[in-house]
C-alpha cells in the first residue's frame, strides 16, 4: 500500500508521533518538562498575519473568517495556528477553528485524504507550525478525562455496532483517556478507507465530544 493510500488510522498514529516527539524536544530545549503535550494531541503559536476584520470575505491565503463574538485565548491561538498552516505550510484551505477553539477534524481529514500528507493533521510540512501548535495547546481548556473516556467508549461501541467488530475500547492510564480503535495500530488490521468503515465512522461521529475528535 502506498503512503498516499495508507489507511487513515495509520496516518493518525504517525501524526501523533510526529507531533509528540518534536514538541517534547522543544519543551526540553526551552527548559520545560514537555507538559504542553496533552491527550496525545498538540497545538501551538508564532508571528503570523493578523486575523482579518469582520466582513473580510472567505479564506484567502493567510486569513481566517471573522472572529466569533465569544473570543477566548484558545480560539485566538488556534487562529494563529491555522494561519500558519495556510501560509508557511501551504495548506491554503485549512479550515477555521470551531467557535469553541477546537479544530475541525472532519475537514482536516479531507485534506489528509486528498494530499496523502499526515503533516496536515498537526504541525505542518517539516514541522513548520509546531510553535503555533504548542502555543495553542498551552492554553487549551482542561479536558474532563472521565467525559473524554465515556465519549471514546460510546464511539467504540457504536463502531462495533455498525459493523467494525474489531474496533477496540479506550482505556484509562494515569488519569488520562487513551483512545481505542485498531487492535494493532503499528500494523493496522482495520481498513479505515473501506466503504463499511467510512459508513460506521459517519454514523458514529456524533459520539465524540470536541475535546477528543481526531484522537480515535
Amino acid at each position: 500500500m502506498s503512503y498516499a493510500t495508507r489507511p487513515r488510522a495509520a496516518l493518525r498514529l504517525r501524526a501523533t508521533a510526529l507531533v509528540t516527539l518534536p514538541l517534547l524536544a522543544l519543551a526540553v530545549a526551552c527548559g520545560g518538562d514537555g507538559s504542553g503535550v496533552k491527550d496525545g494531541r498538540s497545538t501551538a503559536i508564532a508571528d503570523v498575519p493578523a486575523a482579518p476584520a469582520p466582513g473580510a470575505g472567505d479564506r484567502a491565503e493567510g486569513t481566517t473568517s471573522p472572529r466569533p463574538a465569544a473570543k477566548s485565548a484558545y480560539y485566538d491561538a488556534q487562529v494563529k495556528y491555522v494561519q500558519c498552516m495556510r501560509t508557511k505550510s501551504g495548506y491554503k484551505d485549512y479550515p477555521d477553528p470551531k467557535l469553541s477553539g477546537y479544530l475541525d477534524w472532519a475537514e482536516i481529514e479531507k485534506i489528509v485524504e486528498r494530499t496523502g500528507e499526515n503533516e496536515a493533521w498537526k504541525g505542518g510540512r517539516k514541522g513548520v507550525c509546531f510553535p503555533e501548535l504548542r502555543a495553542a495547546m498551552d492554553v487549551e481548556p482542561e479536558v474532563d478525562q472521565q467525559k473524554a473516556y465515556e465519549s471514546l467508549l460510546a464511539h467504540a461501541k457504536c463502531m462495533r455496532d455498525n459493523g467494525v467488530s474489531r474496533f477496540t475500547n479506550p482505556t484509562m492510564s494515569g488519569g488520562q483517556a487513551i483512545p481505542g480503535g485498531d487492535p494493532n495500530p503499528a500494523s493496522p488490521v482495520l481498513d479505515s478507507d473501506s466503504p463499511a468503515y467510512e459508513r460506521a465512522e459517519e454514523a458514529c461521529r456524533s459520539k465524540l465530544i470536541e475535546s477528543v475528535e481526531g484522537m480515535q
